[in-house]
């Protein structure tokens, strides 16, 4: 009975993280390399909120996974070094930096750094009321999928205005962005050191535009169009969307493979054009083509939103690997070698 008292104590997220951290770093490492930005962010906040985890807790939850490990982790003992060394090996110390912060200062973050922190609805209900501009400077200041769902719980009357206050904020002084952390401070306690900054931008506009549902960020794109056409435009050049992707090199297209299903894939390309499909298709081998080729004349008619939803999958793992330098995306808003 005390037993199962001790299991009902951890979520499933904590559990997840048990279990990683008992793999140890290098095993861990390779589980969350094939998991998005969210999830990572998800376990690695479990491993760092763990803090004395008993022997037999592992065990109840080894038994969950049904997995073989041994009894003695790192759990407990130096975890904000393990999540350090772990997601530097999973995602690359620059693209962990960033996150790791998040992770392990997140908790006693406060004003704008405490944002990045909070739930996307819930900071969508303390700017809502506040100056179209002061919501561009918050935005851009979030990372690009977090303002892309924070903008979502906004009204939407307001979101060309502010997608276009954002794509024409050009960085913000110092002493502005520290009376604005001031202000949120206010509103929820605390302080915390503002850098600051260039914020904002074409290139920040379009990088919430794409991580938005394809359905917002295409009516966003109208409306920013209807009031202004060249910004409009600007900001299109700057998005990559999936059929982009034929603009990848081969040797790039061949490491994005590696990293997605089957039936990611599979789905993606139900909607995709013929130029990329047969790019897919040229960095496989010849059976594995004839495999896929198959698998999508035999998959029947699927619903949109799963197909769009696939494609923002690997789009998102595409992202990563371009900010790890593993692939270098094309289309209108790269930039050309020489």
């Amino acid at each position: 009975m005390a037993q199962q008292a001790e299991k009902s104590s951890f979520n499933g997220s904590e559990r997840a993280a048990v279990f990683l951290m008992s793999l140890g770093e290098d095993a861990a490492a390779e589980v969350l390399r094939h998991m998005g930005p969210k999830e990572v962010q998800r376990l690695g906040t479990a491993m760092a909120t763990l803090t004395n985890v008993s022997k037999s807790e592992v065990s109840q939850v080894l038994e969950e996974f049904n997995a073989a490990v041994q009894e003695q982790t790192a759990l407990g003992v130096g975890s904000d070094e393990y999540i350090r060394k772990v997601l530097t090996s999973a995602l690359g110390e620059d693209k962990a930096g960033g996150l790791i912060n998040r992770i392990l200062l997140g908790r006693n973050s406060k004003g704008l750094e405490a944002l990045k922190w909070m739930e996307p609805r819930a900071v969508a209900e303390i700017i809502r009321l506040e100056h179209p501009q002061i919501i561009a400077i918050v935005l851009s200041y979030l990372d690009a999928d977090h303002a892309a769902d924070v903008l979502s719980y906004l009204p939407e009357r307001t979101q060309p205005d502010i997608m276009m206050r954002i794509a024409t904020l050009d960085g913000i002084q110092p002493n502005a962005l520290q009376e604005l952390d001031d202000i949120l401070e206010r509103q929820f306690a605390g302080s915390n050191n503002v850098k600051a900054s260039t914020v904002g931008g074409v290139k920040s506009a379009a990088n919430i535009l794409n991580f938005l549902e394809p359905s917002k960020e295409a009516a966003l794109v109208e409306s920013i169009r209807a009031a202004d056409e060249d910004l409009s435009q600007e900001i299109q050049d700057l998005m990559f969307v999936f059929d982009n992707l034929v603009d990848v090199d081969d040797r790039g297209i061949q490491a994005l493979l590696r990293e997605i299903s089957t039936e990611s894939l599979v789905l993606a390309l139900k909607a995709a054009d013929e130029p990329l499909k047969e790019k897919v298709f040229k960095n496989m081998s010849k059976r594995a083509a004839e495999m896929l080729r198959d698998d999508l004349e035999a998959k029947g008619p699927v619903r949109l939103s799963e197909v769009e939803s696939a494609q923002k999958e690997i789009l998102t793992i595409a992202r990563r690997m371009a900010e790890t330098g593993e692939i270098v995306l094309g289309g209108k808003g790269s930039e050309e070698y020489v």
